[in-house]
């Protein structure tokens, strides 16, 4: 199998294992992926993912063999039609050609990324909520070069990471940005030494998946569901939303830290 799950607890590991593509997506990988983020999502007991391409390659984008195989006059070919039944984003769009990258899930998903992330990648590197990349990494629109557009969600979401001006810069030229340069434009949050990208980003996960899971998860939607609200009605939004939370989690953990836990930003007796 070219997709496999790696569980610790409340943290799962998805890696992507087809080195000799470069971990290159075909449809076979992208259905694999696509259902093992659901299987996360759907799991009680899951908290967060990481996710992981194995070999030194995060995700070369879309196998470009595979794509010169298509019907040049119907290239989407199965993609064309939803498929039925829940897919977390609510059915209204196939999955992409990348596989999750049109997931909307309930959880964080940390990107573990080793070596290149380029055009269809770089798009699931961005579906991720944050990204950890080794010095060597790279991001790039690298299909650029041969006419592939980006439909896997980087023209939505680059904007909204770096801005227009910048991105617009990033999605022309195809340019390799490099991880020092990603970590400055705010396209990742940490960086690594080559080989620490997947030790870092799951000992991230696991200080995540420490805390209450329903706050962490309402405080996570909100920041994504404000994006190009009014303020008056992302206020509105966050208010309703963390009253669950509040309600859940917080009366409880304010007990906690009343006797005696936590106190002095001490996180590890919470």
């Amino acid at each position: 199998m070219s997709v496999y799950v790696e569980r610790n607890g409340a943290v799962w590991t998805v890696v992507h294992d087809r080195p000799e593509a470069r971990n290159a997506m075909d449809p076979e990988s992208a259905d694999a992926l696509t259902q093992a983020f659901l299987d996360f999502n759907a799991d009680e007991e899951a908290a967060v993912a990481v996710f992981y391409g194995k070999g030194g390659a995060f995700c070369a984008g879309w196998d470009l063999k595979y794509v010169s195989s298509l019907e040049a006059s119907y290239p989407l070919g199965e993609l064309d039609i939803p498929p039925a039944g829940p897919r977390g984003d609510g059915g209204e769009i196939p999955r992409g050609p990348l596989g999750p990258s049109r997931l909307e899930l309930d959880k964080p998903v940390i990107a573990a990324i080793e070596g290149p992330a380029v055009a269809g990648g770089m798009e699931l590197a961005l579906w991720c909520d944050f990204r950890v990349m080794a010095r060597d990494a790279y991001l790039g629109v690298y299909c650029r070069r041969w006419g592939v557009p980006l439909i896997d969600g980087g023209t939505v979401r680059l904007p909204r990471i770096v801005g227009q001006g910048r991105a617009l810069e990033i999605i022309l030229t195809g340019r390799k940005v490099e991880a020092d340069e990603c970590l400055s434009l705010g396209l990742c949050e940490y960086v690594t030494d080559q080989g620490g990208a997947r030790e870092k980003a799951e000992a991230l996960a696991h200080d995540i998946a420490r805390f209450p899971q329903v706050c962490v998860r309402a405080d996570r939607r909100s920041a994504i569901r404000s994006q190009g609200l009014p303020v008056r009605d992302a206020l509105i939004q966050e208010w309703y939303n963390g009253r669950e939370a509040l309600i859940k989690d917080g009366v409880d953990g304010a007990a906690r830290f009343a006797g005696g836990l936590g106190r002095h930003g001490d996180f590890e007796q919470i």
